[in-house]
């Protein structure tokens, strides 16, 4: 799968997972996109194929509903030609760069480019040490500033309206965060590279500048420091020229050659000709500047590009094993665990026909043992290996609460397989028997759910099981199932 078609992918993905849902992208809708990609995939071709067509033919559909989101998709995150802008702009600054100084007299210890030397020194050792402590922790690094600053520029070249027609305003924003999440890694590349670029381009311009210079001035080098003696000032000269030195072979002044180029400010006609200072700045810069971040360059360019032709996205995650499960055929196994009060017969049946509808008939279904109210410690809960979502059952009787109910959650997701997915469901059937008459009650406590769910990056689901409205009740059942597994705190 290449970056675009993830973003397509990405995209159909928030859509179908946005809370609230779009009106644009409705449950007929999903099941025309897996209709669709089954019979012009089927079920033999790779996992990413399967998602990467069903997003394609989906767009089809979608794509004319959601116009503005279509022309930011449609626009390329990433031109090559940045490179060559950026490397021609620092080139140019390096060439105008005033390097030797306008009195054309060169100081060997002032020029600018002895600044670019230090900074690129500075960003090697850097990479060094974050390549180093990647090892170590052999975890994601975090990019730096100046990296996280092109991820901004290089992933939001056009910013997501807030609003959109049709209530898409929560699809987009979701679509916003699932791509920047998922092609952080790209993003850096390409920013290391356009970093990379521009810091060669530029010492190359330092030295195209020193070269232009020298062609039509006659121009003097000598050096003079308020605090530094001849000999340090000579030991760091020779030190940083000496790689250049051999492979020119222009030959290093001794230590009295150089004590004797030693100026006073603003003193006429000291120092030596400046012709093979120039050589080996020259060749110091495209040895340690120019080359090595052409290198740089040119092996975050590649990367890139083979990351680019083979994004990976996170087909492992509750989603995407939904739609493969489709591709393959398999059913639905479903764990319901009851927490605080036993489901009676009715609310069973009720539970079975309302996962059937929302699954499909093959569904597999598994009640386990209610867990009591603060037992949720004691409770030997496990799960199938080959259990695909869980449901998490609880009395709308009950206040919920974080050290009880949260920790419950806790437990169930502990014991989920990797690519299960949870959600949360209500019954509001005793409550509504107790408290029928006083909506505003019956609201109050749905808020209270509401809450605690939000806190764990959730979303209840309330049905009254003793007479459930499946018309109502499905399509909220699989929105929760599409949403990320709950976090507890």
């Amino acid at each position: 799968m290449n970056e675009h078609s993830a973003r397509e992918a990405t995209l159909l993905e928030a859509f179908e997972t946005a809370q609230p849902a779009s009106a644009s992208w409705a449950d007929e809708d999903r099941a025309w996109a897996d209709r669709v990609a089954l019979e012009a995939a089927g079920a033999a071709v790779a996992p990413d194929d399967f998602v990467a067509q069903r997003a394609r033919h989906a767009l089809q559909r979608l794509a004319p509903r959601e116009r503005l989101a279509a022309q930011w998709l449609a626009q390329p995150l990433w031109h090559a030609r940045w490179i060559g802008a950026v490397a021609l702009i620092a080139f140019a600054c390096g060439l105008v760069a005033d390097s030797i100084g306008s009195s054309q007299r060169i100081n060997l210890l002032a020029p600018p480019l002895w600044g670019v030397l230090v900074w690129n020194v500075v960003v090697y050792l850097v990479l060094l040490g974050t390549l180093l402590a990647g090892l170590l922790r052999r975890g994601r690094k975090a990019p730096g500033p100046v990296v996280r600053a092109m991820q901004s520029l290089l992933r939001v070249r056009r910013r997501l309206p807030r609003a959109s027609a049709g209530g898409s305003a929560s699809a987009l924003r979701r679509y916003a965060l699932l791509w920047s999440a998922r092609s952080g890694r790209l993003s850096v590349l390409r920013a290391e590279t356009v970093l990379h670029a521009g810091a060669a381009a530029l010492g190359l311009g330092l030295v195209g500048g020193l070269y232009a210079r020298g062609l039509v001035l006659d121009y003097r080098a000598a050096w003079e420091s308020t605090f530094l003696s001849a000999g340090v000032a000579h030991a760091l000269v020779a030190t940083l020229l000496e790689p250049a030195s051999r492979l020119s072979g222009i030959a290093l002044p001794d230590s009295a050659t150089f004590a004797a180029l030693r100026s006073a400010h603003g003193e006429i006609g000291v120092g030596a000709p400046a012709a093979p200072w120039i050589h080996l700045f020259g060749l110091t810069l495209l040895l340690f500047v120019v080359l090595p971040r052409a290198l740089l360059a040119l092996l975050c360019g590649a990367r890139a590009a083979v990351l680019a032709r083979r994004f990976a996205l996170p087909l492992d995650e509750p989603y995407f094993q939904r739609l493969l499960r489709r591709q393959r055929g398999g059913a639905a196994r479903i764990v319901v665990w009851p927490y605080g009060r036993t489901p009676s017969p009715q609310a069973t049946l009720a539970l079975q026909a309302l996962l059937a509808a929302a699954f499909g008939p093959k569904v597999a279904l598994q009640i386990a043992p209610t867990v009591a109210f603060g037992a949720e410690d004691d409770a030997p809960l496990a799960a199938d290996p080959a259990t695909t979502h869980a449901l998490a059952l609880f009395d709308l009787n009950a206040t919920p609460e974080a050290e009880n109910h949260g920790r419950f959650i806790e437990r169930i997701v502990s014991a989920l397989p990797p690519a299960a997915v949870l959600a949360v469901l209500v019954d509001e059937a005793a409550f509504a028997q107790r408290f029928g008459g006083l909506p505003e009650r019956l609201a109050q406590r749905r808020d209270a759910w509401r809450a605690w769910a939000e806190a764990h990056a959730s979303a209840p689901v309330f049905v009254d099981l003793e007479a459930p409205d499946p018309a109502a009740a499905e399509p909220m059942l699989q929105a929760a199932f599409t949403l990320p597994t709950p976090v507890v705190s």
